[in-house]
This record gives structure tokens, C-alpha cells and sequence, in this order.
């Protein structure tokens, strides 16, 4: 299905509306990773989600705007949650170590693995037109850990010999992988040990205080 249809937009919609919809999708996201996004139809959505076939036609006029909207429902939380003060919005390394500590410590992480990553090996199994989307979710995810390390390396605080384009797609990696080996294993040390990897690598190009205090000393 290559058309699109077009869905009314959550900003045009009442506060109950937005509820509605809101629920929709949060039971649609959980169906999709739970049996897939062909498994996912309307009637199981209606139940698990207590609301009219007519409701879900209304918010969602084709399995693609279904999905659409998901993707872009888990990318905001992910992201959201990325771009808060809960991993003091990367402004050190310290808070990529929090970012790790996060989900290492995350209990159910190895259970329901990453709520965005879960959703993308569901969706690239399918022909809807959705994946430039769901790239989209993916770069600005990487653009968050590379604009940060750019900060940091226009500070002095990382070493000009860092990328922080491909750093920034280390980390992702090593989480994205480090999440799956979790999930076959059923325990966290795969993603433990991939995301402290990482940090450990990228940290070999932080610059310390005591060092920048020497290289302002030699140019004085």
C-alpha cells in the first residue's frame, strides 16, 4: 500500500480525542511487538485498547497512518526522554555514563529490549512506505549523541582527534546490539558490557582538567 491517507492531526483534536488517540496507539505499539505488524488488525486493537472499529478508522484510516503514527509515538518518548535533564542533557561524559547506567539498571530492559528497536525489526519485514520515517527516528537519535560530543569537543573537553559522527553511531550501535544479545540471553551483561565498551572508547579521547590547565600554562 504506497497511498497514504491522510489522518487528522493530534494538535486539531480534543483533549479527549488526543486521549483516545493516545491509547490507540500505545496498545497498537504493544501488538506490533508482541505479533508483528501483519498479526495487528483492527478487531485486536479494538479490544485491547477498549474503543470502536469506527474510532480506530477515524484516527488511523490505513494500516500505514497506523504505523506512522507509532513510530513517531515511540520516537518522541525515546527522544524525549534523550533531549531531558535525566542524563543532564549529555553536557559531560558523566552523563553518557548515566545514559548506560540507565539501561543497565532498567530491570525489564532485557525483556522488552528498546521500545524503538523492537518496533524497527517489526517494520522493515513489511512493504508499507514507512521506513524513511523510521531512518529519520534512528538519525535524530545519533544526531543527539553527536551534537553533544561536538559541544564537548568545541569545549576543549574532547580531543580534536575524536569523530563525533562515528562515535556517535558506536554508542547507538552498541546499544541497538548490546540490547538483542540481551534479549537472547535473557540477562543484561551483553548490553552492560557493549555500552561500557563504548563509553570506555570514547572516553580515551577526553581531555582532563589537569591537561588543559598545562596546554593553557605552555601557551601563556
Amino acid at each position: 500500500m504506497k497511498s497514504r491517507t491522510a489522518a487528522p492531526e493530534p494538535r486539531q483534536l480534543t483533549e479527549k480525542g488526543q486521549a483516545t488517540r493516545a491509547r490507540i496507539l500505545e496498545h497498537a505499539a504493544a501488538l506490533i511487538y508482541a505479533e508483528g505488524v501483519h498479526a495487528t488488525n483492527n478487531d485486536k486493537l479494538r479490544r485491547a485498547a477498549g474503543v470502536s472499529g469506527s474510532q480506530i478508522n477515524h484516527y488511523f484510516p490505513t494500516k500505514e497512518s497506523l504505523v506512522l503514527a507509532v513510530i513517531q509515538w515511540q520516537a518522541e518518548r525515546v527522544l524525549g526522554l534523550h533531549r531531558s535533564e535525566q542524563f543532564d542533557r549529555f553536557e559531560s561524559l558523566e552523563g553518557f555514563r548515566k545514559w548506560a547506567a540507565f539501561y543497565i539498571g532498567y530491570e525489564r530492559a532485557y525483556h522488552e529490549g528498546c521500545s524503538l528497536g523492537s518496533l524497527a525489526s517489526e517494520i522493515i519485514k513489511t512493504d508499507l512506505d514507512v521506513h524513511d520515517e523510521l531512518a529519520d527516528a534512528f538519525t535524530q537519535w545519533r544526531e543527539i549523541f553527536r551534537d553533544a560530543l561536538l559541544r564537548l569537543q568545541r569545549q576543549g573537553r574532547l580531543s580534536n582527534a575524536a569523530d563525533p559522527e562515528k562515535l556517535a553511531s558506536l554508542l547507538l550501535a552498541a546499544f541497538q546490539g548490546g540490547m538483542l544479545l540481551a534479549q537472547v540471553a535473557r540477562e543484561i551483561s551483553p548490553l552492560r558490557d557493549a555500552l561500557e565498551a563504548a563509553l570506555d572508547y570514547v572516553e580515551t579521547f577526553a581531555i582532563s582538567h589537569e591537561t588543559q590547565a598545562v596546554g593553557t600554562e605552555s601557551a601563556a
